[in-house]
């Protein structure tokens, strides 16, 4: 037995070191799980928050972009949590009945894996909703900025989301046997895809018109966030009662 690793090999204890090493992924994995859903949950209804003050014209432009500000720290935090879930996920046994259990890992780099590929994208479209809220809220810009460095983060972020969505939705088709695709992971997957389209919509409808410096739908780009956030606030709402 060699515990860097976990490598576990046979004899009398191995189901015993399996169910150990079992034990201690699942605790752990379930932790990442409600950090991640809590996180989305919270960030969800912060922007949801957020998207109702700007429409009712509540506290001037400074508090949505501070309540949007709050709300991206909790999406970020979801998106991390996200990547650490894959990261840290059991890889199960080798063809020579070897149990692996990955040591704890910060971060990983798994191209090849559709759940990974999915998890880092989201998480990078959360620091570019971040990068764009930061500039809101603490940024004082002229027009020609606010495009640069709001608006188009902003719209970057909502690509990757839904690239992310995809990616979920195209690993679970793909490697789920046809009656179990509409799970309940199935379901945040898609409730989450929902809300990413949402927010693209809004984000184009946020769009400043040069000509004008006004937006191009204020109401659409507003009742899009409100409800695009809703659909992250109800998946991180779904996911917690997600057994990994």
């Amino acid at each position: 037995m060699r515990k860097r690793g976990i490598l576990l090999r046979g004899g009398g204890g191995l189901d015993e070191a399996r169910a150990r090493a079992d034990g201690d992924t699942k605790r752990r994995l379930v932790r990442i799980n409600a950090v991640a859903a809590t996180a989305f949950v919270v960030g969800g209804s912060l922007f949801s928050l957020g998207a109702l003050l700007a429409q009712g014209h509540v506290g001037g432009p400074r508090l949505p972009a501070v309540v949007f500000f709050a709300g991206g720290i909790f999406f970020t935090t979801g998106g991390y949590a996200s990547v650490l879930q894959v990261a840290n996920a059991p890889r199960g046994a080798d063809p020579d009945g070897v149990v692996r259990a990955p040591e704890w890992r910060w971060w990983s780099t798994e191209p090849g894996r559709l759940d990974w590929a999915s998890a880092v994208v989201l998480f990078l479209g959360t620091l570019y909703f971040g990068a764009s809220l930061a500039v809101a809220l603490f940024g004082d810009v002229t027009m020609a900025q606010e495009h640069r460095l709001v608006w188009a983060p902003e719209f970057v972020g909502c690509v990757l989301f839904l690239i992310s969505g995809h990616l979920a939705l195209t690993e679970m088709h793909r490697d789920r046997p046809r009656g179990r695709r509409a799970d309940l992971g199935w379901w945040i997957v898609v409730v989450n895809q929902v809300g990413s389209v949402l927010f693209m919509v809004s984000a184009v409808a946020a769009f400043v018109r040069p000509s004008t410096g006004d937006e191009l739908a204020v109401g659409i780009a507003n009742w899009a966030c409100f409800f695009g956030a809703a659909c992250f606030a109800v998946a991180g709402a779904m996911q917690e009662f997600e057994r990994p």
